[in-house]
């Protein structure tokens, strides 16, 4: 039995999406087609997200009219639910740092700096490593690229494997520190202790006894952030390659009458 908040939806059933290529296109604002559905999907499903990214990216591209993101999705998990949020409230929180120490961070973040140095690409831009509450986000590109710049860095890394290549040097070079890596998005790679992938979100829907819990996403191979929730028992996963096919799923699945 689900709690009161959610008893008057018809159906008892969770809904989560990955935000990029999922919900939006990379770093871009939902089109009005998906606000739409998701309006209609809450008023029969529960429904929230689940990101890499922090909260403030999720605001640009999935706040509406002056709201914030939290208040038009039932939860919102930025940074695979180490941040938490139901119904527009906060759940407690999980720290990257707090769980590495200042000294391994350090030593961490030095050597990914000088590896990124050392790479030739064809640009870069400001912001290789961004800091997060519950992970570390690298990317040899920059986070201040344009748009244009990350589709093609993307082309570019799915010739020459640089994220790859990245991970599989930090598995090799930080394997006592106890933690994952998963490429995301378009240019990235999150790093978190074992077991903050986005599976640690349902730690936090546990007690609703949701009949069923979705998950749709786009990097659901192995190696993949979204891999862990799509392959995890409790969930049912949907492939995604793009919001329109999200929609189209979403139709399908939970909109027809």
């Amino acid at each position: 039995m689900v709690s009161a908040p959610f008893a008057d939806r018809p159906i008892k059933k969770l809904v989560l999406f990955d935000v990029d290529h999922t919900l939006t296109p990379a770093r871009e604002r939902a089109s009005p087609e998906m606000f739409d559905t998701l309006r209609a999907l809450r008023k029969k499903c529960i429904m929230g997200y689940v990101s890499g990214s922090d909260l403030s990216k999720q605001e640009d591209q999935l706040a509406v009219d002056g709201r914030s993101v939290v208040e038009d999705f039932d939860y919102a998990f930025p940074e695979n639910g180490l941040t938490a949020f139901k119904l527009g409230q906060p759940l407690p929180s999980a720290s990257f740092i707090g769980y590495i120490g200042e000294e391994r961070y350090k030593t961490l973040v030095n050597f990914i700096l000088h590896y990124i140095a050392d790479l030739d690409v064809p640009i870069k831009r400001g912001t290789f490593v961004e800091f997060r509450n519950g992970m570390v986000n690298v990317t040899p590109l920059g986070r201040n690229a344009t748009i244009q710049e990350r589709k093609d860095f993307e082309q570019y890394d799915k010739e020459h494997n640089l994220r790859t290549t990245l991970v599989s040097v930090l598995k090799s070079k930080f394997a006592d520190y106890g933690l994952s890596y998963s490429i995301g998005g378009s240019i990235s790679i999150d790093i978190f202790p074992t077991g903050w992938d986005k599976t640690y979100c349902l730690r936090h829907v546990e007690d609703e006894n949701f009949e069923e819990i979705h998950f749709f996403g786009d990097r659901t191979y192995p190696g993949g952030n979204d891999y862990e929730l799509y392959a995890d028992p409790r969930t049912i996963g949907h492939t995604v390659k793009n919001p329109q096919e999200t929609i189209k799923l979403l139709n399908e699945l939970f909109l027809k009458d």
